[in-house]
């Protein structure tokens, strides 16, 4: 239990807020630590003096912002999220540059927790022992088969159970399918977007790729300038650009497939969070176009958690073939109860419902970041809001770009520097510490020197 040591004034009214504050700023700097249990409100109303009335409002309030987490029998305690501020060394670790804290992570707070635990119990009630043997390293059949009845509904794919190969994440996918490309012909020319996430690219290299990279523009990929790279395939993010949040036109759609048809080459398309588009419906994927030269790349690391490492590619049969043979050679497959529980979750409506929900929060969690920025940042100018959980925010001119990230990671915002720019997260973010995290970073940005 933990001991907060906090001070009230009594005679400066407020009292609730007082505690909030107290509790909050001990976050903050992690004297609080994530998980810790606070005293249940009538004993700390006791402790100090106080109706149990104003401890609970205290207590509601930050469970609101999303700095604590009640549950019923298992009392209050600090929010699992990354609610304080970035501690000091942190951005020396090489490993905090790529796991954790980007600001194209979900809501982890948000996993449906009851509902996949109904279906681990329901799998694990009901499925046969043999089934937990080694099994289909590309994956359980009836995964596959929920997976492509789903990306035909959902995504517009052109899929079949055959086609699906169930993987660890879209990363593993990439890598795989780049070294199947490479057996069959040496190092992949691989074409990238460019601006793209760097954190992809060491791991296609290792995997055999020679990288080229392609400007995008607002209609998407530059598919004259693709054609003259040689490229044998190219990776795109076509429903959501990384990081600018471009959606590919119709027009550099029939140009890219005409220019894979011509030449051969293969279309890596990554739909990492085609699920959240907040204007219309979501874009319909690429590969329900040429099934025969695109490999569809998905997951759940963006719509449940990351954690779970379940994805899944959708490719021609000879890549999918290659892949599910190197996926045998290298690790035997992905956990079998994860993959009856999505079965489960795909089936009984769950992962509908859970996306719904999730995309109405989403939606106003952008709201609320666009909000904030035009009243205390009104000079950057905000692009890509159209889906996904980040947003693009273009510089002022002589703005230095590692600076305003860096004051604003104080600030608690997920943000990654791209040139002339910041990738900012809202998902993680509840409303009230968004406005307030945006506003502290107005400040911020006022009182220090963040030009170059």
């Amino acid at each position: 239990m933990a001991d907060l040591h906090l001070a009230v004034d009594r005679s400066a009214g407020g009292l609730a807020g007082q505690i909030a504050r107290e509790l909050r700023e001990s976050i903050r700097s992690g004297r609080l630590v994530r998980g810790a249990r606070l005293p249940a409100s009538r004993d700390l109303a006791r402790d100090l003096g106080l109706s149990r009335g104003v401890v609970v409002e205290a207590y509601e309030q930050l469970v609101a912002e999303g700095f604590l987490e009640a549950r019923v029998g298992a009392g209050t305690r600090v929010a699992a999220g990354p609610v304080g501020r970035p501690k000091e060394g942190r951005s020396g670790d090489p490993g905090a540059t790529y796991y954790g804290y980007r600001p194209t992570s979900p809501d982890l707070t948000a996993f449906p927790r009851q509902a996949w635990l109904a279906a681990i119990r329901h799998v694990l009630a009901t499925l046969p022992g043999d089934f937990l043997d080694y099994g289909d390293p590309g994956g359980v059949p009836e995964l596959r088969e929920e997976l492509a009845g789903y990306l035909r509904r959902v995504r517009a794919a052109d899929a079949d159970a055959g086609q699906v190969v169930i993987v660890t994440g879209v990363a593993q996918g990439l890598s795989l399918v780049v070294r199947a490309l490479a057996e069959a012909g040496g190092r992949v020319a691989l074409a990238v977007e460019e601006p793209t996430s760097p954190r992809q690219l060491p791991l296609l290299r290792r995997a055999g790729a020679d990288l080229a990279g392609v400007p995008v523009d607002a209609e998407g990929i530059d598919v004259a300038a693709l054609a003259r790279t040689g490229a044998r395939a190219v990776l795109l993010t076509p429903a959501h650009h990384y990081p600018t949040g471009v959606v590919l036109s119709p027009r550099r759609r029939a140009d890219l497939i005409a220019w894979a048809a011509e030449t051969g080459a293969i279309l890596l398309e990554d739909d990492y969070d085609a699920e959240f588009r907040f204007d219309r419906d979501p874009v319909g994927c690429l590969q329900g176009l040429a099934p025969d030269r695109v490999v569809l790349a998905g997951s759940v690391s963006k719509s449940l958690a990351p954690g779970l490492r379940l994805g899944w590619l959708v490719a021609p049969p000879d890549i999918a073939q290659s892949v599910r043979r190197a996926r045998g050679e290298l690790d035997l497959g992905s956990p079998v109860i994860d993959q009856y529980a999505l079965v489960r979750f795909i089936r009984t409506g769950g992962y509908d419902r859970h996306l719904r929900r999730m995309r109405r929060e989403y939606r106003r969690r952008r709201d609320a970041l666009v909000r904030a920025l035009a009243e205390h940042l009104p000079a950057l100018k905000v692009h890509g809001i159209s889906a996904g959980l980040h947003l693009y925010a273009e510089l002022p001119g002589g703005w230095d770009e590692p600076r305003v990230a860096e004051a604003a990671r104080a600030c608690g915002l997920a943000v990654d520097p791209v040139p002339s720019a910041l990738v900012i997260g809202f998902a993680r973010l509840p409303e009230h510490r968004i406005a307030e995290a945006v506003r502290d970073l107005g400040v911020m940005i006022d009182r220090q020197n963040v030009w170059t």
